[in-house]
């Protein structure tokens, strides 16, 4: 972790990482008032179903997968910023089951406000990551802002035969989700000077780890639809796969990782605003058992930035790719089920 330099760039930003997305009741107004796209045949996931990146066929073969994300410091270290922004957006082609090849990075910054290190220190983080990724960069565009701003538009590869959306959950299948929620929390408490040193090598060490295995491990069973869980929270990203599946979910509250004092931030009143308008944006699709405070609704509706697979796969291969991708370092674990009941809806026990 690199934390030479003095400035604190959380400071430069009202809000962080993937917590600064306009809120999904917001986006889905503006998205409902545009004209339909022209009908294309080789085009095999757009904009229908809210999924993590669009798929453009361009063989029988082959068919390339396009994602865009940027957002706002996240961390202090412009090294680890670089290193989380590249991770996060790389996710999108991971979860749709494809090999992310070529990037650009997308850069804001106030170039006459603070040091140029600054920058090239974002740069080379991000640089790093996507070499351990296996990812060119091959360019970006730049503009002078008075907020830093970093990002990477990436594009990836997969068979079309092979995709995976959000679209194809079963009943009777399991859920797995292979990274820890309450990042926003940790990242907000961050901001205020509420963690230790540890608990921002950990949260971080979350943020930069790629869903590159997870999505490899994943390739080897029965997947039936996987998406990554970001922004939008654990609850919002699971909604989106229900209602593009038209099935519902279970989820069991207490097999949900999490991380270790996300409860006790969240009781010092430590919870990103992304968060709250999570929990507003699913209320109505979401039941909560009596037993989960308004606390823990919260947190299962947190904003999370650089997160892990949501995975719905076949109830008879479960264990096996839990057990898979333990023994590759991914900490995966079954969160939940698809049901036959109430499609479009989650229930949280």
């Amino acid at each position: 972790m690199n934390t030479t330099n003095s400035v604190k760039l959380t400071s430069l930003t009202s809000k962080g990482g993937c917590g600064c997305k306009i809120g999904p009741a917001d986006l889905s107004q503006v998205l409902q008032s545009l004209p339909p796209a022209p009908f294309d045949s080789n085009l095999l996931v757009g904009l229908d179903t809210s999924d993590d990146a669009g798929v453009y066929k361009l063989t029988d073969d082959i068919a390339i997968v396009q994602t865009l994300d940027f957002f706002t410091p996240i961390v202090d270290s412009p090294y680890d910023f670089g290193q989380i922004a590249a991770t996060n957006a790389i996710s999108d082609v991971y979860a749709m089951g494809g090999k992310p090849i070529t990037a650009l990075n997308i850069v804001a910054f106030p170039i006459s406000k603070l040091d140029k290190t600054i920058l090239s220190d974002i740069l080379r983080g991000a640089g790093d990551k996507l070499r351990e990724a296996g990812v060119t960069l091959v360019g970006g565009h730049s503009i002078d802002d008075q907020e830093p701003k970093f990002g990477l538009a990436v594009t990836g590869t997969v068979h079309p035969d092979n995709i995976r959306t959000n679209a194809g959950a079963k009943a009777g299948d399991k859920l797995v989700l292979t990274k820890p929620i309450g990042v926003g929390i940790y990242t907000t408490s961050l901001k205020q000077g509420a963690l230790s040193n540890e608990e921002i090598i950990q949260v971080t060490s979350i943020m930069t780890t790629l869903n590159k295995t997870a999505s490899e491990v994943m390739a080897s069973y029965e997947v039936h639809a996987a998406t990554d869980v970001t922004g939008f929270g654990l609850l919002g990203h699971a909604t989106e796969m229900a209602k593009a599946s038209d099935v519902g979910i279970r989820i069991l509250a207490k097999q949900v990782p999490i991380l270790p004092r996300t409860k006790e931030l969240a009781e010092e009143g430590r919870i990103p605003g992304g968060t709250k308008s999570n929990y507003a944006h699913v209320a109505d699709a979401v039941t909560y058992s009596e037993k989960l405070d308004q606390l823990d609704r919260y947190i299962l509706c947190d904003a999370v930035t650089s997160g892990g697979l949501l995975i719905a796969v076949s109830a008879n291969e479960a264990e096996q790719l839990v057990d898979g991708m333990n023994t590759k370092g991914v900490n995966a674990t079954i969160i939940g089920e698809v049901t036959g009941e109430h499609p479009g809806k989650i229930h949280v026990e």
